[in-house]
């Protein structure tokens, strides 16, 4: 009978594990296949370690936790458009945005957001697998929106009761209101127009708090492609979703993640935020992600709302 082992990732943490033993051999094993599926829903994010690194083995290790979803953007670079549904690459190259912080120039950064905040339907998870791994920076942050939702400011915290955030699929970082590092600066756009194309795009709407079945609450703000609150995108609602993310950022405990050769990492996106540290220009790296479905923390299209009200 195939086995896992299962350690927690930082005894300091409230979320995280690390596994070894995933094998195609263990993943055909039910009760293998529910472990992991119960420990994704306790900890949240799963750092399988020693794993066979090919596409196929992702996929598998995908659907112990749902079935594989497309990506909602038509032009975001697949693995195997035809054989691969949803698995996307995330890499550098000569199109890639540039942005330095603290004087360090960083290629394949992003913000701490959640997948999927622009769509009306967020993904459950997704499972990364690294092709190129980055020696100069690379690492992949996770930080858990229950930790956070139970550490804020009570009175911060409070703002947050009723709240449904606006987002689209503006992702310049000049555009970004908040939530950029204090000595950011962007050096250079992605070679893409997507963005550009979706200033004033259909905006998706998402509760800043949301209640897990189990009965917890979660945090579920992030700057990344925000365009205000529902109803609200004066000065004022920006003021008020800076001053909730500061203070989410104060009480926030991470874990980085350094790429090993044999790692494979699942998060609940319905659950944890995460951000990409960035890398070294000078340096390939490409990651590659699977996409989950679920039927959790779903959205709404704001035109949609509106309409409906005006019936």
């Amino acid at each position: 009978m195939a086995s896992i082992e299962v350690q927690p990732l930082d005894e300091s943490l409230s979320f995280g594990a690390r596994v070894t033993g995933v094998t195609r051999e263990a993943l055909d094993d039910e009760a293998v296949r529910a472990k992991l599926k119960s420990l994704l829903e306790d900890r949240g994010v799963i750092v399988c370690k020693n794993v066979e690194q090919t596409a196929d083995m992702q996929v598998k290790l995908s659907k112990v936790f749902g079935p594989l979803k497309e990506h909602p953007v038509y032009t975001v670079t697949r693995a195997d458009r035809d054989n691969l549904p949803g698995v996307i690459v995330i890499a550098s190259g000569p199109e890639s945005c540039i942005v330095e912080i603290d004087g360090q120039p960083l290629v394949t950064w992003q913000p701490w957001h959640f997948d999927h905040a622009y769509n009306n339907e967020m993904m459950y998870a997704a499972v990364l697998r690294s092709i190129k791994i980055a020696r100069d920076g690379g690492r992949t942050a996770f930080a858990d929106g229950i930790q956070i939702y139970n550490d804020m400011d009570p009175a911060i915290r409070a703002k947050l009761e009723g709240l449904n955030v606006l987002y689209n699929l503006d992702l310049r970082y000049d555009k970004q209101r908040f939530g950029l590092p204090k000595n950011f600066r962007l050096v250079k756009q992605h070679d893409n127009s997507l963005s550009e194309e979706n200033e004033n795009g259909r905006c998706s709407v998402h509760p800043a708090v949301w209640t897990r079945p189990t009965g917890e609450k979660v945090f579920r703000l992030c700057p990344y492609g925000c365009r205000g609150i529902e109803g609200d995108r004066s000065d004022e609602a920006f003021a008020l979703l800076a001053e909730i993310w500061e203070e989410a950022e104060r009480v926030m405990k991470v874990y980085y993640h350094e790429w090993d050769e044999g790692d494979m990492v699942i998060w609940d996106n319905t659950r944890v935020l995460h951000e990409a540290t960035g890398s070294n220009p000078e340096e390939e790296r490409e990651i590659h992600r699977t996409t989950i479905k679920g039927d959790l923390c779903h959205g709404w299209w704001e035109d949609e709302a509106e309409a409906e009200t005006a019936a």
